[in-house]
């Protein structure tokens, strides 16, 4: 079952409180650009980890590769 850039960003945006989220890629490939207001504070791997934990054991297997670039934005 193929996997959607869509798909990605739905998932992101209902797991992290308030984030917002622009996914491209190509079913296998991915790139996602995510802000939220619970990155502030926090460190750029720990940023990482809370967009990698969204998709746990399927990054590296349904999703062969997803690239992250996040950033902290203020409260809606």
């Amino acid at each position: 079952m193929s996997t959607t850039p869509q798909e990605l960003k739905d998932r992101i945006e209902a797991s992290i409180p308030g984030a917002s989220a622009e996914v491209t890629g190509d079913g296998r490939h991915f790139a996602a650009i995510v802000s939220a207001p619970a990155f502030r504070g926090m460190s750029r791997i720990a940023q990482h980890r809370l967009v990698y934990d969204v998709f746990g054991g399927e990054v590296g297997d349904r999703i062969h590769a997803l690239s992250i670039q996040t950033k902290p934005s203020e409260e809606p």
